[in-house]
């Protein structure tokens, strides 16, 4: 929530600073790209395991490569989802350690409203998901964070498509909501879907991730200015932290996160501060991210969306299981329940009020669109239920179906106020003294 001028009511979901906004806006372009890739792979492994062609789509993902000692041998599909993921997971930890340490999220009136939001977000659907399947037995309940998760690339290639011109500080939205959303997908992660701890090799991980740590809070200028140094030095170092991971029991996605999490945001004063340019952080997001967004998640998202429908009957016997049923109810209807009604009542209870541009039903379209989940999802679907099974396809079909209901509706409601958003963005452009600021910037921080 802003802070008011004297005399005035506190705001929520404002504009954010400007710096914020450009930030973001470029962030959500790289996304958009990212979501167009998904749904191709997306679709393109559905064709092929409902083709007459689909026992090799299964044989591929099935397919068993690696180094059994160091519990590495493990299928196509597998290699997908624990080791490509950890690249994207990666992203997440510097774009986490970003928010909160130079994005809004610093600020704890900025930070609130999504991070409540978000809790929201999580907290409804699983509770949807638990009331449905409450008597379907402790092996469906395993899926109960299925539906919790907001894919931010399917939802911005959905902007995308119906082109929407979100206010940016509903856009600013949405992507703090889902950033917070990874954090607690990971902790979900790590907490409840690890079955056993080798405390031997979780101690060894520790070595090489320390190192990592050292390595970039001391030597920041130089991996900032020799590129080739950083996958030379640090990826070794991450790759070995992640089999390290791996081994322990704990899922090695984690690791990514953590690698994230101690790379350094801004410069220190001897490198020139904040001032001087990036951090390494913003250096190593730009240089990975078109490999997660160009081919790690694609790829994941081709290997974990195949699954064969059996025609129109295998479809309908598919999302009236209970546990299709309460993650596409936790989608799309938990998902925007918890969202919504968290941020109506945080804005009750503090007697703040909607910035002027946006009404409640920009923040329902917005909150239904965090219905869209899937990368998350996917991996939680693995981590639940046994490859094969017929909880996994089902559980599968669902996340694919509440996906796409989520989106269409979403994108229903935000397009019938395109023409609202049009005259918002046309204002958030206005630079009157010509300064390089749009003036709503430059009045937002006088206020």
């Amino acid at each position: 929530m802003t802070q008011p001028a004297p005399g005035q009511s506190k705001t929520v979901l404002g504009r954010g600073s400007y710096p914020e906004y450009l930030r973001i806006s470029d962030l959500l372009r790289k996304e958009t790209v990212g979501g167009i890739l998904l749904l191709i792979a997306a679709v393109a492994a559905l064709v092929w395991a409902n083709s007459p062609a689909a026992d090799s789509y299964f044989a591929i993902r099935d397919f068993t490569i690696g180094y059994e000692p160091w519990h590495l041998d493990l299928s196509i599909g597998k290699w997908a989802s624990d080791g490509l993921l950890a690249i994207f997971f990666f992203l997440t930890g510097l774009e986490l350690k970003r928010e909160f340490v130079a994005g809004d999220l610093r600020s704890p009136s900025r930070a609130i409203v999504p991070i409540a939001a978000a809790f929201g977000g999580v907290a409804v659907p699983a509770l949807i998901y638990v009331a449905i399947n409450l008597s379907a037995g402790p092996e469906a309940l395993r899926g109960w964070a299925i539906p919790t998760a907001t894919d931010i690339a399917f939802a911005v290639a959905v902007l995308a498509v119906i082109s929407s011109h979100l206010p940016s500080a509903l856009r600013i939205f949405i992507l703090t909501l889902a950033v917070v959303d990874d954090l607690i997908a990971i902790a979900i992660i790590a907490f409840f879907y690890t079955e056993e701890v080798h405390v031997p090799f979780l101690l060894w991980m520790l070595l090489p991730l320390g190192l990592f740590a050292f390595l970039t809070q001391k030597y920041t200028r130089f991996f900032a200015r020799h590129h080739a140094a950083a996958w030379i030095v640090l990826l070794p170092l991450g790759v070995i932290t992640w089999a390290l991971m791996h081994s322990s029991g704990v899922h090695a996605t984690v690791a990514g996160v953590l690698l994230g999490f101690v790379v350094p945001v801004q410069r220190r004063a001897k490198d020139g501060g904040p001032d001087a340019g990036p951090g390494l952080a913003e250096l190593l997001e730009h240089r990975f991210r078109p490999l997660s967004t160009g081919f790690a998640v694609p790829v994941f998202a081709f290997f974990s969306a195949g699954v064969a429908l059996g025609g129109w009957a295998g479809f309908e016997s598919a999302v009236t299981d209970a546990v299709a049923m309460g993650i596409i109810l936790g989608l799309f209807l938990g998902k925007p329940i918890g969202i919504l009604l968290t941020t109506w009542v945080l804005t009750k209870a503090t007697k703040a009020h909607l910035d002027p541009s946006l009404k409640w039903v920009d923040v329902l379209g917005v909150a239904i669109l965090a219905g869209v989940g899937f990368t998350v999802s996917l991996l939680v679907n693995d981590l639940s239920f046994l490859l094969g099974s017929q909880h996994h396809d089902h559980a599968k079909v669902a996340v694919l179906t509440g996906s796409l209901v989520s989106a269409l509706v979403a994108a229903g409601v935000l397009r019938a106020r395109n023409s609202h958003y049009r005259r918002v963005e046309a204002e958030e452009q206005v630079d009157a003294n010509h300064d390089g600021i749009p003036d709503v910037y430059e009045e937002g921080n006088r206020a």
